[in-house]
């Protein structure tokens, strides 16, 4: 079994406590879970600058999207709750994702360029669509990039669009100094974050952070209960949190952002690894490339006879750098930052 460590230990230990507390009457229950949610939900947003922000805590990371989809929805047709799905006919909702979002979101026909995502927008309100959400991406999965959240969110004020940020970067906002284009994203009207990988927590909830004035529809959306058990859905959180100290929890992030950048000062001076994304100021994101040169493409080995690859042989090079960079990926995914491999170039 794995070592976990303290922290480690007290997020698991969370999960016995919660199942202890459901146990209390009904009354110390509510006080309880009321304290704990109200706790997590006042320090993670101190932690990542999101003033006066609400939480919900869910083990699927791609269910606080879902949550705050039907938010927007909610908002923007006033007789959802009356017709339901009805009146989505005459105006059909957008959602907008970038082409590098990490996959099982979906995909739509834009890649956050802001200026073809505007004409996209205009060209949606025509044909009688409504522009719903927009998701952007702090720290992709495929290549590490950030979105111009800023210009973003300006457009999804001028057409009343919901501005939804995820992305690994997010961590870097418990930092005393934050690259402009994250710190953008604390103006959203949603933003999801996963502090278990993050800070090396297991089975912590994600969170989604967001803000909205109507208590009334964030309940129908699923967002708010006031049922116990999923207030309890904050408590190993709770205890973490508490464990760490804020202290703890911006030296974690911090060594994550300084190991990455060691690591890619060391790939910089490895031959046949190209760094594909170097642009990302503190980021806890590496993103390289493996390639192996033809014998040919090195002045060296043209004045040195070589035989004729043939096509499997080929195939079986090609396989090879491909097996490295999963094993890459593999042995990376245990680490507490990120590193992303890719054997072929990535499109913009």
């Amino acid at each position: 079994i794995q070592n976990i460590g303290e922290q480690g230990h007290m997020a698991l230990l969370g999960h016995s406590l919660g199942a202890y507390i459901s146990t209390l009457d009904k009354e110390k229950l509510r006080k309880l879970t009321t304290r704990i949610l109200s706790d997590t939900t006042l320090w993670l947003c101190r932690i990542f600058r999101y003033e006066n922000g609400c939480a919900y805590f869910h083990e699927e990371e791609r269910e606080g999207l879902a949550k705050i989809c039907r938010l927007a929805i909610h908002s923007r047709y006033e007789d959802f709750v009356v017709d339901g799905f009805n009146v989505l006919y005459n105006k059909k909702p957008v959602i907008y994702l970038s082409a590098a979002a990490r996959p099982g979101l979906g995909q739509y026909l834009c890649n956050q360029d802001v200026a073809f995502l505007e004409k996209m927008i205009k060209d949606d309100i025509e044909r009688g669509r409504l522009p719903l959400l927009l998701v952007a991406n702090a720290g992709t999965a495929a290549v590490g990039h950030t979105d111009k959240i800023g210009r973003l969110k300006e457009l999804c004020e001028q057409y009343g669009i919901w501005l939804h940020v995820e992305g690994v970067n997010l961590a870097t906002l418990a930092l005393g100094y934050v690259s402009s284009s994250v710190l953008a994203a604390t103006k959203c009207d949603s933003m999801t974050m996963t502090p278990g990988p993050w800070l090396g927590l297991p089975a912590v909830p994600a969170v989604t952070l967001y803000k909205h004035d109507d208590p009334a529809l964030t309940l129908v959306a699923g967002l708010t209960s006031n049922k116990p058990a999923d207030k309890l859905r904050a408590l190993p959180l709770w205890l973490s949190l508490q464990y760490l100290g804020l202290d703890g929890i911006v030296e974690r992030i911090k060594h994550a952002c300084q190991l990455s950048q060691r690591l890619q000062e060391n790939l910089k001076k490895v031959n046949y690894i190209k760094i594909l994304v170097e642009d990302e100021l503190s980021s806890p994101v590496v993103v390289f490339r493996f390639f192996q040169e033809l014998p040919d493409s090195d002045p060296v080995f043209k004045a040195i006879p070589v035989p004729t690859m043939t096509p499997s042989a080929v195939g079986r090079e090609r396989h090879s750098c491909d097996a490295l960079n999963r094993w890459v990926r593999m042995a990376a995914a245990c680490l507490s930052f990120q590193v992303l491999a890719h054997h072929r170039p990535t499109c913009w």
